[in-house]
This record gives C-alpha cells, sequence and structure tokens, in this order.
C-alpha cells in the first residue's frame, strides 16, 4: 500500500485484515505500508506481520529514524525510497540547473535556487568525505544509508548504466564507526532548508500542467 488510507474511507485494522486474508489464500507471500509512522507499523504488524515499510530516508530527509528502530525491532524490512533525494545528494545539481515536463524537481522546494544555495553545507560534507573516501558523494550517501541498519535497503533511481555501475559500487564503500559517527554529528548541525511532500508534488505540479496548458492557448 503505497500511502496510508483515509481513515474515513478504511482503517488500519481493515486494511492489514484484507491483506492477511489474501496471505492465507496464497495469493501473496508478503505485504507492506509507504510512509507509516511507527504506531502504524506495530499496529498493521499486529495483525498481519509485515514484510517492509518502505517510507522516504536521506540525509536530507531524516523524519523516520524513529521508524527504522521500529522494524529492527520488529524484523521488518525499512524500504528507502529517494535515498539520494531526488539526485540532490550526487551533487550533479546547483542553483542554475534548469528542470523541465514531468520532472518532480520543479515542485521539489529543496531545489529551489535559495534553498540550493543554504543547502551548500550537505553537499560540503559529502564533497569532503567523498575525496577522502575515493569515491563519489552518491556512493558515500548510501554507505552511509548501508551502515545506517542492517534493514535499510535503499532503492536509488537509476537511468542510465554509469548510475547503475556507481550505485551498485557503493557496497565497496567501507564506512568505520567513527566516520560513519563523524557524518552522523555533521549532519546533526546542518538545518536542511526545503523539502518534498506528496501533497506538494501533486499541486504543484498541477498547477505547472494548468499554466502550461494556458500559454498553449
Amino acid at each position: 500500500m503505497h500511502r496510508i488510507p483515509d481513515p474515513e474511507k478504511m482503517s488500519l485494522e481493515e486494511m492489514a485484515k484484507i491483506f492477511g486474508d489474501l496471505s492465507k489464500k496464497g495469493k501473496i507471500k508478503g505485504w507492506g505500508i509507504s510512509q507509516a509512522t511507527s504506531d502504524q507499523i506495530e499496529k498493521c504488524n499486529s495483525i498481519t506481520p509485515l514484510t517492509c515499510v518502505q517510507n522516504e530516508y536521506s540525509m536530507m530527509e531524516r523524519m523516520y529514524e524513529k521508524e527504522i528502530k521500529t522494524c529492527e525491532k520488529l524484523g521488518i524490512a525499512f524500504v528507502a525510497f529517494s535515498p539520494m533525494a531526488s539526485g540532490f545528494l550526487s551533487g550533479k545539481y546547483n542553483k542554475d540547473s534548469k528542470y523541465e515536463g514531468d520532472d518532480v524537481r520543479r515542485v521539489i522546494t529543496r531545489f529551489n535556487k535559495d534553498n540550493v544555495v543554504a543547502n551548500q553545507p550537505l553537499l560540503d560534507m559529502l564533497k569532503n568525505f567523498a575525496e577522502k573516501k575515493k569515491c563519489t558523494m552518491a556512493q558515500i550517501s548510501l554507505a552511509w544509508m548501508l551502515k545506517k541498519s542492517p534493514v535499510v535497503i535503499p532503492i536509488p533511481g537509476m537511468r542510465t548504466d554509469e548510475r547503475i555501475e556507481e550505485n551498485l559500487a557503493s557496497v565497496n564503500v567501507e564506512l568505520s564507526d567513527e566516520e560513519f559517527n563523524q557524518i552522523e554529528n555533521e549532519l546533526s548541525k546542518i538545518e536542511i532548508h526545503g523539502n518534498r511532500t506528496d501533497k506538494d508534488i501533486v499541486e504543484g505540479l498541477n498547477s505547472l500542467k494548468k499554466l502550461e496548458a494556458n500559454l498553449g492557448k
């Protein structure tokens, strides 16, 4: 379930029971929920054991740290989507980068020019560690996530062979406990500007489509 249902239409208990019935009938082997809180994870899991939880998580979006601990406790995989923060953590974009068409970065506020500049300390930190480890910034981001917890599984988007090879090679970047703690310490000092929410993306893209349609007329 890619999002928690509207409680006025379906409760968490009802949803979990449906997947439990499907499992008993042999229709599915496992199930998961997305963008869920610890309380929601525990409630669903108590009815029908969860296989995985898919929440957004990256160096820029760390609001689900508690949920990672919950998944560790319950033995549930935590699938981290957008681990590269829509590419921001690769260091390949700057305040002058342009985004066209249905590229969601057009409406994700962290890609606003002012926020790109304000978030430079995060990129500087990543670049510093990447140079020390002789790897890319993207690989440091993924190596940090893999070190974070054994239940965390990042799923970075990859559109080219080069990106596939780069991301897969992140498993060869080993962070020591000291290096990991240094990164954690630096992250705790950095304020992140801008964010990404489903509501903002949907509303933003709809507004852009209407504007472009009107301009086309």
